[in-house]
């Protein structure tokens, strides 16, 4: 057989099927991704010529960069790992507890009645600047509902399944066994660098003043994935606490928590 030969033959059906397994769990995380970076090149400072669509273009990136995931996350369905959550008491108790953590700095800003400064990296901060759906009020009762339905849906059903198929279904392997046949790390597995790995990319990809809350919130997702072994129960951890944080932001209005 010639090198030309050779060179020349397909991949084996196992090399084609890991392929398209990484690509299932990385391409719907940078979809996301691409769309967090759309808002700041598109806004424009808000005046009495500005259209709404102009000074407040979260309020429809949100919902496409919702429709445009979940088109993929159908699409790639079949790669993913979810199942009936085992462990889901679990899941939830570690959903409320990491949710409580995230919000505890902001209470104390409260309760020591601060003012803005340097301890906003330790999440001790207002909280009050971010996405207001009331913004979508000027487009109606329609507008406004619309705003708040599309941001649950990506709190609570994205949001979790974007980020746990590729936190924990990708990158722990990745970190495991990066030389390697990473897809055959079984779910869960521990190690110390896939541990510190992936919470501290998670921590980076938030903004400092949620750094402190991230941290714990990763730590206790990994304690969660090494002890149920379930994709599916991180995504519960991860559904509870965006649900708790929803209902906790349009009580307050501190819109900076998400």
């Amino acid at each position: 057989m010639s090198t030309e030969d050779v060179e020349s033959d397909p991949q084996p059906p196992e090399a084609l099927n890991d392929s398209r397994r990484t690509q299932a769990h990385v391409i719907p995380f940078v979809v996301f991704m691409v769309f967090l970076l759309v808002p700041d090149l598109l806004a424009e400072p808000e005046g009495n010529d500005t259209p709404w669509y102009l000074a407040h273009p979260t309020q429809w990136i949100y919902p496409l960069q919702c429709v445009s995931c979940l088109t993929a996350l159908i699409f790639y369905r079949r790669q993913y790992e979810l199942t009936m959550p085992r462990g889901a008491t679990l899941a939830v108790g570690a959903g409320i507890l990491g949710i409580g953590f995230w919000l505890l700095p902001g209470l104390i800003y409260q309760w020591l009645d601060l003012t803005p400064g340097w301890w906003k990296y330790l999440g001790l901060d207002p909280r009050a600047e971010g996405f207001d759906p009331t913004a979508a009020a000027t487009q109606g009762s329609v507008g406004w509902l619309a705003a708040v339905g599309f941001r649950f849906l990506r709190m609570v059903i994205v949001v979790p399944l974007i980020e746990e198929i590729f936190w924990r279904g990708f990158l722990m392997r990745l970190l495991i066994d990066p030389d390697g046949d990473y897809w055959k790390v079984p779910f869960g597995t521990h190690h110390v660098r896939a541990m510190w790995g992936v919470t501290i990319v998670f921590v980076l990809v938030h903004s400092p003043v949620d750094y402190v809350g991230a941290l714990v919130y990763g730590l206790l997702t990994y304690v969660v994935t090494i002890r149920t072994k379930s994709l599916s129960a991180c995504v519960l951890m991860h559904a509870v606490a965006n649900l708790l944080l929803g209902l906790y932001v349009m009580q307050t209005g501190q819109w900076g928590y998400w």
